[in-house]
């Protein structure tokens, strides 16, 4: 049996593979023949065994670091959500997490897919799966506002700020919910609004594009919002009025964008509390 230190750069591997997939694995330790194959398997399964790597799912494996202990190892989020489908890109809260702005910690990792997918939970984090919005689904640019970014000795797919933006005001349930949806996008300095004004109509859901526009508009001089900004939302807004909250919460009609604003969201409410 191979050792950790192995001819077969199984150390390299571990080292440059904090998360892993099986096929991953058997990519860089077998040439394609059965044989191979099942030496690669036993390796891996030693290793496990061994307490070098821990299981994460069926197909998905963690490394352990030397000298610490399988069993209470940490295991980077963000790199397990982006290993959890070939296309899994993390989204919405977690990703106003990842980029440093959300507002409070959580441990429930949302993550955009195109694949049928079961929610996971390991060690405490549970990772949400949310399939890619239908508008996006054969797209040519659907992977806009997608980047990729070096952490935690791995790759992190995730969403931009500003397709974050969008997101989270499209489905505010991912986004921890109201209050926390705007806390965490008032603690974002800079957006390109061309890219979030492309993106919600993109989306094609006049609802959300009111969302967009109202939080926007409240927020004209701080992001520096440009009236052709407004102006372009606007023209994609709600025809009828809408209830900004979908569980239709009492509110005043905003007329230029058809949307019924719950009282507590107008004046930011929790604005004064800690």
């Amino acid at each position: 049996m191979r050792t950790r230190n192995g001819k077969h750069g199984v150390e390299h591997f571990f080292a440059r593979s904090p998360v892993f997939t099986h096929s991953e694995f058997l990519a860089a330790h077998a040439v394609g023949t059965e044989r191979s194959v099942h030496t690669a398997n036993n390796l891996l399964a030693y290793h496990l065994e061994a307490g070098h790597i821990v299981r994460v799912r069926r197909g998905l494996y963690a490394t352990v670091p030397r000298g610490v202990d399988p069993v209470t190892a940490t295991v980077d989020p963000y790199l397990v959500a982006t290993k959890l489908a070939a296309d899994a890109v993390v989204a919405y809260h977690a990703a106003l997490q990842f980029h440093g702005k959300a507002y409070s910690v959580s441990n429930r990792f949302a993550y955009l897919t195109r694949r049928r997918a079961r929610p996971l939970r390991f060690r405490g984090v549970e990772f949400v799966p949310v399939p890619v919005p239908v508008a996006l689904r054969g797209v040519a640019n659907a992977e806009s506002g997608i980047v990729e970014h070096l952490h935690a000795g791995g790759t992190v797919r995730v969403t931009t700020l500003e397709r974050t933006l969008v997101d989270v005001l499209d489905a505010p349930r991912h986004g921890g919910g109201w209050e926390e949806v705007w806390r965490s996008l008032e603690s974002v300095e800079f957006f390109d609004l061309d890219a979030v004004v492309k993106y919600a109509c993109m989306l094609g859901s006049a609802l959300t594009v009111a969302r967009v526009g109202f939080f926007l508009e409240q927020h004209r001089d701080t992001l520096m919002v440009e009236q052709r900004h407004l102006e372009t939302l606007a023209a994609h807004a709600p025809r009828q009025p809408r209830y900004l909250d979908r569980r239709r919460e009492h509110g005043a009609l905003d007329s230029r964008w058809n949307l019924i604003v719950p009282h507590r969201i107008r004046s930011r409410a929790w604005a004064d509390t800690p």
